[in-house]
């Protein structure tokens, strides 16, 4: 698809060319969701059980859909079809709630899209390593004591990677990314479920696990393993941060608001699906055993090529979708430092370089390319000194859910309707928002006592799954 760059100009809404369809803001929606939280999937029904895993995993779905609709409506002001658009989530919070609640929204908006991309560098580099442990085993045998690594190499490879892709001015410029990284979501998801099925057969098709969900020594230890699950669940259905940036690609007529309501329903209904069947499967194969990364948890060695394919799927899936998340990131960062200095060429200057053979200048812009190279080896290097998979994504998911999927939505709904406390709706709103919020805390603490935990065995610059 053809699309050119976001200009920004304060006196037009509407002034970029916007041919964003519900197609295209479906795969966004799926390449954002469909991320590291399908890994851990099969690991976190294990230690919900069989009666609370699914159940669970729909909660968070049917929340996530309500909300986000709260959340469409709210593009555009005061008029959801005929007002201003807002191009930011920050900007919506701005004209609804006004600027005392930008500070907070800002802080946990931008720490949870930075935290994603952790999360995904961390995930990236545990599919490399699967890559080369499977090669290995294939060729030396299960076991075989030199086939270990350490994840720090491939987190600057993968970083390397975002270095180049993150040159692309904003979310316009990477629909075609978006697709790729949903048809590759889709190949590792069904890679995934097969071999699930396939070992889940191999053992006379006996379900395992039990109502629970695993068992362990310590009820203390059974309390915080159940937070973390519900921290990876909320990580997996995260993408409120980026609604509003998604929204800002769609063209009108139909109204933008309508056509993000059905991307999200398209969207969140496929991811859904895809969960509760990788979920219950892996959960049906290994039981209370499940690792904690499908892929690259020891679950699966052969065939070798087939668990090779779905890992270079996850990897080729977390590039487009680390993008989607980043982009939104240097956008506000480069706002602001151009506002802070708007006289200096250094920062505002634009310079087009002619590659060998190539008939066009490539736009090369010096602030931008230090500004987003800073970022991604800053996030780079957390990822090497925090390789914890399953307590990061807890804990980003924890800290993302309630603020930006619930607490903000519901508050600029209830704005924008003018709903009077007291009123029915209002005490409903505020019940489940209160619900969320209790779910947030707690699955934050779980994940951060399971950082502790592994902080303590395990050394910095090798992957934890």
């Amino acid at each position: 698809m053809d699309r050119r760059a976001v200009v920004y100009d304060a006196e037009s809404a509407d002034d970029h060319e916007r041919q964003g369809t519900v197609w295209t803001a479906t795969s966004h929606i799926v390449a954002a969701v469909v991320g590291s939280g399908v890994l851990a999937l099969a690991w976190t029904v294990a230690q919900l059980g069989w009666v609370v895993g699914p159940l669970v995993l729909l909660g968070f779905s049917c929340v996530t859909y309500y909300t986000s609709t709260l959340l469409a409506n709210c593009y555009r002001y005061p008029d959801p079809v005929t007002g201003t658009a807002n191009r930011e989530y920050i900007d919506a919070v701005r004209c609804y709630l006004g600027p005392k609640n930008v500070m907070l929204c800002g802080c946990a908006q931008y720490v949870n899209l930075w935290g994603t991309l952790v999360g995904y560098t961390i995930t990236a580099s545990a599919s490399m390593i699967a890559v080369k442990r499977v090669n290995c085993f294939h060729r030396e045998g299960y076991g075989a004591g030199d086939c270990g690594t350490s994840g720090s190499t491939y987190m600057v490879v993968f970083g390397v990677f975002q270095l180049l892709l993150s040159q692309l001015p904003s979310l316009h410029n990477i629909a075609w990314l978006s697709v790729v990284a949903v048809a590759t979501s889709f190949g590792y998801s069904f890679i995934s479920l097969g071999l699930c099925a396939a070992k889940w057969i191999s053992h006379g098709g006996e379900i395992r696990g039990t109502l629970a969900g695993a068992a362990v020594d310590f009820p203390k230890e059974k309390a915080f393993n159940v937070l973390l699950a519900l921290g990876n669940i909320a990580f997996s259905y995260t993408f409120a941060d980026v609604l509003i940036e998604i929204q800002d690609t769609l063209r009108s007529p139909p109204a933008e608001n309508k056509t993000m309501k059905r991307a999200s329903l398209y969207g969140l209904s496929m991811t859904t699906v895809f969960y509760l069947f990788l979920g219950c499967t892996g959960y049906a194969a290994f039981g209370n055993d499940a690792p904690g990364n499908i892929l690259t948890g020891f679950a699966f060695y052969e065939p070798f090529w087939l668990v090779d394919l779905a890992n270079i799927c996850v990897i080729v899936h977390l590039i487009g979708a680390y993008q989607v998340f980043a982009q939104p990131i240097f956008a506000r960062l480069e706002s602001y430092v151009s506002c802070q200095w708007p006289d200096a060429k250094f920062i505002n200057a634009t310079y087009y370089v002619r590659l060998p053979g190539a008939r066009t200048s490539v736009p090369v812009a010096p602030m931008k390319l230090v500004l987003r190279t800073i970022i991604i080896m800053f996030t780079t290097l957390v990822a090497m000194l925090l390789p914890f998979f399953n307590a990061v994504l807890g804990l980003i998911g924890a800290l993302g859910f309630w603020p930006l999927s619930v607490y903000f939505p519901v508050a600029m709904h209830v704005a924008r309707l003018g709903i009077r406390r007291g009123e029915a709706r209002w005490w409903w709103l505020q019940a489940m928002s209160f619900v969320c919020l209790l779910i947030s805390i707690a699955a934050s603490i779980g994940s951060v006592q399971d950082i502790v935990h592994n902080l303590k065995a395990a050394a910095p610059f090798k992957t934890v799954n």
